[in-house]
């Protein structure tokens, strides 16, 4: 599955898609097909809303996912995109994924092909069942989250509330720590090692209380959930997208490195 997304708008994933992608991959939008319709900047839904099973089901039975499939998704920003999908997949019961370490750049550099023509696999019956505690909605996240260990999957800067290029508010979830995504890459754009991942989260805490990860959007946060289950540890909660959370005046936001 090619995952390929931009931030930027001048950007389109299916263009680099039909530019050359792995041979037999099957290209899925992030606004279309992993994201519920209704979202984007500013929007109550916020920028990338959660899917419902019917949609999950409709777009993995249409890209010829069905029980059993093994799974691998990939993009060209290591993983950062096709998390994503690894974690949507699995918080609605497909355990056959995974996401392809170094992406489309660790491809090239190993002189592997590309293909130009598009993927049409043969429909299969997908049924998605979000599995319980997988996904925290507002009345969830607001509630709980000064009780649990929660994880900003999003840069120092906007965690910190120093700069805000995209949402409403600077600033994070008051309590949360902050755990850069790329800081689960080595300098090649691949994930560290599964003992180095461990220590990293373990010094946040993760190796004692489960987890409560969101980023901007949703996306990102996703990188750190496969981090973590690379690590070997326990991952489940996704959170409440800070887009949202920024979007709403009544929700307090925190600056600076401790809140």
């Amino acid at each position: 599955m090619d995952v390929r997304w931009y931030l930027d708008p001048a950007r389109r994933g299916r263009d680099a898609y039909d530019a050359g992608h792995v041979q037999g991959a099957v290209f899925l939008d992030m606004d279309r097909d992993l994201a519920a319709p209704g979202g984007g900047r500013g929007l109550p839904a916020g920028r990338h809303p959660w899917p419902s099973e019917e949609q999950v089901s409709r777009v993995m039975g249409g890209a010829g996912i069905g029980p059993g499939t093994r799974v691998v998704a990939y993009d060209d920003q290591s993983g950062a995109m096709a998390a994503r999908l690894w974690f949507v997949l699995r918080a609605h019961g497909h355990e056959e994924a995974a996401v392809l370490d170094g992406g489309l750049a660790k491809w090239l550099a190993e002189g592997r092909p590309l293909a130009t023509a598009a993927a049409s696999p043969a429909p299969a019956r997908f049924e998605a069942r979000l599995r319980p505690g997988f996904v925290l909605d507002k009345s969830e996240m607001t509630r709980t989250h000064r009780d649990h260990l929660v994880l900003d999957a999003r840069a120092g800067e906007r965690y910190r509330g120093e700069a805000e290029p995209i949402d409403l508010r600077a600033g994070h979830i008051p309590g949360a720590l902050n755990a850069p995504y790329t800081g689960n890459l080595t300098g090649a754009g691949v994930f560290l090692a599964p003992e180095a991942l461990r220590a990293r989260y373990a010094a946040l805490g993760a190796d004692r209380r489960e987890p409560i990860v969101y980023c901007g959007s949703g996306v990102t946060a996703c990188h750190d959930l496969l981090a973590m289950h690379v690590a070997g540890l326990r991952v489940r909660p996704y959170g409440y997208p800070s887009c949202q959370w920024s979007g709403r005046p009544t929700l307090c936001i925190a600056t600076g490195r401790k809140s």
